[in-house]
This record gives structure tokens, sequence and C-alpha cells, in this order.
């Protein structure tokens, strides 16, 4: 299942959980997660109300906690004593590591004795836990979300006026598309932030799917416009009730590129491998005319959006381009499986990308096949073809 967060207004953790209730989660199986924590007088509550006319949900999280100061070793040691399953503990611990990251940057202290204050609070562990065990509940395996809108103006926190993005935020954020709007509130929540960039997939518009549940959470003010988080459940094209007709699915990825008029042409094949060894799905060379009439090259690389920085960081550092871009692409991708058969050259893998016909999507890998060539000291299309014959007979043996 695809979520799409569709940050019409900005994001928080208490608007994260009214989407997933708008969107069907019941309220009650959020609440069971939520006990899991073993702490007593956490309650969530729900209730319908109205945003320039737009119907939402919003989740308060009830608790009589008079300690809104924790140490993120105090939250660490509540989320791995709870019963929580062991991948909502993991994905929790994980966003908190990443506020006590920055947390830890911004005052210049060591990331054990970061102390939270208002992130610190019961209720913000709720948001944070419940959040996670949410789109744990929906069945969520892929999280996409729209560019952040960020306010401006001034809030009120433990250290006194702080300037809207909280710097928090402004530190979550880095990397991922944010843009600008000029309303003086704050929009986007140091919680808010630390769970959707720590979480998401990635960022930019609504992927290929087929929606099946939309909900709408609400923000605690009121805006000019409504004030609501908008997250879209689906399936994505292709995938259970695919039409792609090739029994493929829809995938987001990451085109990395950058123009190269001035490396030695001895280093590409370096490059590549390296590359492919952090992660690229694929990594090609275009001959292009650059300024001057200069030929050059430019470099692209395909990769999920777990690998783009590190791998961004690679051509950085591997090649001479003073920068990278990105752009976030679609890719429908046929079904593909691997065979291993039987030939008188020992076993070699064979890629079955297509279940129709003889012949169809049969390709042998092409490494065994060089290497048996070379230990054997015959041709290697000969070594190719008894690996696609044996193929052949090994699905028509299955049929």
């Amino acid at each position: 299942m695809i979520a799409y967060f569709d940050c019409v207004s900005g994001a928080s953790g208490d608007m994260i959980l009214g989407a997933m209730v708008d969107a069907g989660l019941p309220l009650e199986d959020l609440q069971g997660q939520i006990d899991r924590l073993g702490l007593s007088g956490l309650a969530l509550r729900a209730s319908s109300v109205k945003k320039k006319g737009f119907g939402a949900t919003q989740v308060d999280v009830l608790t009589e906690d008079a300690q809104h100061h924790r140490h993120y070793t105090e939250i660490r040691e509540i989320i791995d004593s709870s019963s929580l399953s062991e991948a909502v503990k993991e994905r929790s611990l994980r966003v908190f590591y990443r506020l006590a990251e920055v947390e830890s940057h911004i005052h210049r202290i060591g990331i054990e004795e970061v102390h939270f204050h208002e992130v610190g609070a019961l209720d913000a562990i709720a948001d944070i836990v419940g959040a996670v065990a949410g789109l744990d509940l929906l069945e969520v395996n892929r999280m996409e979300v729209s560019p952040l809108p960020l306010g401006t103006g001034f809030v009120q926190s433990a250290h006194g006026k702080q300037p809207i993005p909280a710097p928090a935020t402004l530190a979550l954020v880095r990397g991922v598309p944010v843009r600008g709007t000029g309303v003086e509130a704050e929009l986007v929540t140091p919680t808010g932030a630390a769970l959707l960039t720590t979480l998401a997939d990635s960022f930019g518009p609504m992927p290929a799917m087929r929606p099946k549940a939309v909900g709408y959470g609400a923000g605690a003010r009121d805006l000019e416009w409504p004030n609501v988080l908008r997250m879209v459940l689906g399936e994505p094209v292709g995938g259970p009730a695919g039409d792609s007709g090739e029994g493929g699915s829809v995938e987001r990825l990451v085109v990395i590129e950058a123009n190269i008029d001035d490396m030695n042409p001895e280093f590409y094949e370096h490059v590549a491998e390296v590359l492919f060894s952090k992660g690229a799905l694929d990594v090609y060379w275009t001959p292009v005319g650059m300024k001057k009439s200069r030929p050059g090259i430019v470099l692209s690389v395909l990769c999920r959006p777990e690998a783009r920085q590190l791998l961004a960081q690679t051509v950085l550092g591997e090649t001479t381009t003073l920068g990278v871009r990105w752009t976030w692409v679609d890719r429908l991708a046929v079904s593909r499986r691997e065979l291993t058969v039987h030939t008188s050259y020992g076993p070699l893998r064979v890629k079955l990308s297509s279940p129709d016909g003889p012949d169809a999507g049969l390709a042998p890998e092409y490494e065994d096949c060089r290497r048996v060539a070379r230990e054997k000291g015959i041709p290697l299309w000969r070594v190719y073809q008894e690996a696609l014959l044996a193929a052949r007979e090994s699905i028509r043996n299955a049929d």
C-alpha cells in the first residue's frame, strides 16, 4: 500500500494521526498501540471538525503528564521496554534519533545529553509512536510526501522566542523540497518534520497509484485556507490490481546527473563500479556538446530514493564535476525471476522476464557465460547458446 501525504497546510504529529483515522483506521486500534507503551493516563480522542468548510478529523492526545522535558535516553528506554512490535520500535527510535541528532548539532552537545522539551512530553511521544504504528496497521510499505510548505514569523518555545521555521524543523528538512508561503504561522512542526523526513521514501508529486481511501487530518489553528493534511492511500499502478498487462509494477526512482568535460576517460569504468557497489540500479554515459563547443559526457545514475544522498556525494567525490542534479521518475518494470539451469559446462543462471512464449525474456547471465568461456577456452556464444537451450527445456518441463 502507498501512502501519499499531501501537505496542503503543513504537517504535525496530530495531523498525521487525524488523517489516518479519517482514512478509516479505527481509533481503538491506534489506542491499542499507544497502550503498548505501558504509560498510564495516555488516551486518544478523535473529533469531527470543519476547516473552512472542509470536513476533517482532529486527534488529540489526552494525558495527565506534568513532565514536558525528557532526555533522549529516557525516551529510548520507554520505547525499548514497551510491548510494541520490533518494527514499530525500530522506526519510532529512528525518528527520535534524527530529532536528537539535529538538537545535538543546534545546541552543540552530545546526543546522549539531548534534553527534549516539547517533543519530550508524552503527547509528542504518542504522536510519533502512533504515526509509526498507524502506518504499520494500514500496511503501508511505501510513503511519499509532497513538498513541505513553510511559514514565517516567530514561535514561543522553552528556549524563548524562535524564528519560524523552528531551527529543528529547518535542520530536518535539509535536502527535501520545501516552499515558502509567507504565512505567519508554524506550518511544519519539528515532530511532523521528523516523521515525514525519516519515514518517507521520496518527496514530490503524487505517484502513479490507484486511490483506495482519503483522509484529512485537522490542524489546531485556523488559517486563510483549510488547515488540513491530506493522506491518500492506494495501490501502485501495475500492483495487485494492476493494468500494465506485463505483470510489472510502478516504482518511484531518482535519476542523478552530472555534466563532465575534463575527466580522464580511463576513470569512467572505475566510477561506474563504485556507483554500482553503493546501490546504483543503472549507470550510463551520454556524449554531449557543451559550452565553447567542448565535447563532454552526461553521467546518469538511476537509484532508489534512499540511495540518492550517498550516490550524489559519490559522484561529487569520484568525478571532476562541480555539481549534480536529480529528478524523480516513475519506472514500470516487467516482473523478473532467475533460473539456474544445468549444462555440460555446469550450472548457469538465466533471467526470465516474461512467462509468455518459449523465448520471451530469456537472457543467460553474461558474467556466468563469460567466466565459463574463459575457464574452458571456448567461444562465448557457444556457452550462451547452451544456457538458452537448457532454459527453454526447463520451462517446457515445468509446463
